[in-house]
């Protein structure tokens, strides 16, 4: 597999944008390789008449929708945005607010399914947020103090059996009862 297609799949999974050395970490690859091959697929992306460019902005990529088509897209997105939530992301935002922060890999060890769209769709419409930990090298997430205040909740503590499911022993309990069924 080209490394062009590596970090176009990398770029297109990613929610936010990434620098070379994140790329280059994620991939094993030489950076100055990698840039030639960034460099390559943005004017790939420049010369046709493509819905998706790659942004280069402060040192960081990311792959986007055309600019030419933005007003389809915001058009888009606000329904996406202001209807009813299925019930995979209801799932989701009720394991975060639980379980917050929480990382991408233990939600869908929890759903048991990819929740890469989920996260997405929750973030665009404001209801969690996303922090990175450093020391972890991994993305976290929390519901946003709109969410809770939506709710009419002073605070996320309030929800009904909060203590109880927040803890680590309960989840693990319910995991477990998962696996065994499987």
């Amino acid at each position: 597999m080209s490394l062009k297609s590596q970090v176009e799949s990398l770029l297109f999974v990613s929610l936010k944008p990434l620098s070379l050395k994140e790329l280059a970490a994620a991939m094993k690859a030489p950076a100055k390789e990698l840039g030639e091959a960034l460099d390559e697929l943005i004017a790939d992306y420049a010369q046709g008449n493509r819905g998706l460019a790659i942004i280069k902005n402060n040192g960081q990529y990311q792959l986007t929708t055309a600019a030419d088509n933005a007003a389809l897209v915001q058009e888009f997105l606000k329904d996406e945005t202001s209807g009813e939530l299925s019930q995979p992301s209801l799932e989701a935002l009720t394991i975060i607010a639980y379980r917050g922060p929480i990382a991408k890999l233990e939600l869908e060890r929890v759903r048991g399914v990819n929740c890469s769209l989920i996260i997405r769709n929750l973030l665009l419409r404001g209801l969690i947020e996303e922090r990175f930990d450093k020391s972890k090298n991994e993305n976290y997430y929390t519901v946003t103090h709109d969410f809770v205040r939506f709710l009419g909740l002073g605070s996320i503590d309030e929800l009904p059996d909060y203590l109880k499911l927040n803890s680590a022993e309960s989840l693990n309990t319910v995991l477990a009862a998962t696996e065994d069924k499987n």
